[in-house]
């Protein structure tokens, strides 16, 4: 599933094509993806300029001077294709302004589409319960102290909980954990000052490397201008069961929460 690198990456190739830009043509190729489209998406869309694009947590988001906002989640196969010389068989959502074409491509149909008032973007249910973005000021050793006080579970686990941070994966977390040194297997409530704040960092580290590498190719997932993600060639524990460690240890891997975590026991405590 693509994670948050993937969508930033995504949102920043489609700024430049899409922001100031008319959108004059709205062609819906099916009825629906994980669930129906907005019934009124064309009529609201079609004429309207986009003024901004941004992400919040594995969202993406496009504005308009209607003051409507689009939605969009790439589910686990979705992406963007810009100017695409061939409609495809999955390209289920098409906009075109006075010089491109973009085309909704998502072969699995667990994506979505959704369109809001701008103004009603905070009352949005997937939004309404999301813990701080992990690349904004509010991620804090202090924060994810007070967040996770008490907390038994698994600080892998809890840093999956969106409620907890905002868009971290399975990928990221497991490359963060190792980066700061900590074992995915420790309650999150026992973790001392000092390792939150190697947390923090090594979260932003990571996620910053790997928007910077074009997000992580893993099946489906490639940028808006048809470039694969490079990060996963950048990975120090994902998918590398059985290999060595920088520290001389060995990568391994255990299954929780129905995911598959990747640590090195040696230099993760």
């Amino acid at each position: 599933m693509p994670e948050l690198p993937e969508v930033e990456t995504t949102v920043r190739g489609l700024r430049p094509v899409l922001e100031g830009q008319r959108i004059a043509l709205v062609q819906l190729r099916r009825p629906d993806l994980r669930h129906p489209f907005p019934a009124d998406l064309g009529q609201r869309l079609t004429g309207a300029t986009v003024t901004g694009l941004s992400r919040r947590a594995k969202y993406g988001l496009i504005e308009t001077d209607r003051g409507d906002t689009m939605v969009f989640h790439l589910g686990m196969s979705g992406r963007w294709r810009v100017d695409p010389s061939d409609v495809l068989p999955h390209d289920h959502l098409i906009l075109e302004t006075a010089t491109q074409r973009l085309a909704l491509n998502d072969a699995r149909r667990f994506g979505s589409v959704d369109l809001l008032a701008t103004t009603a973007l905070a009352d949005f249910p997937a939004f309404k319960a999301l813990g701080p973005e992990p690349l904004g000021p509010e991620l804090t050793a202090a924060y994810l102290h007070a967040a996770l006080a008490g907390r038994i579970a698994s600080i892998k686990l809890l840093l999956l909980d969106q409620r907890i941070v905002a868009g971290l994966g399975n990928i990221y977390v497991c490359e963060a954990l190792h980066l700061a040194g900590i074992s995915p297997k420790r309650s999150g409530g026992e973790l001392s000052r000092a390792k939150l704040e190697r947390l923090v960092a090594a979260i932003r580290s990571v996620l910053l490397s790997a928007i910077e590498a074009g997000g992580s190719t893993l099946r489906d997932y490639a940028r808006p201008d048809g470039e694969l993600g490079y990060f996963s060639k950048q990975f120090l524990v994902y998918g590398r069961e059985g290999e060595p460690c920088a520290c001389g240890g060995t990568v391994a891997r255990y299954a929780e929460g129905g995911r598959s975590t990747f640590w090195c026991p040696k230099c993760q405590r």
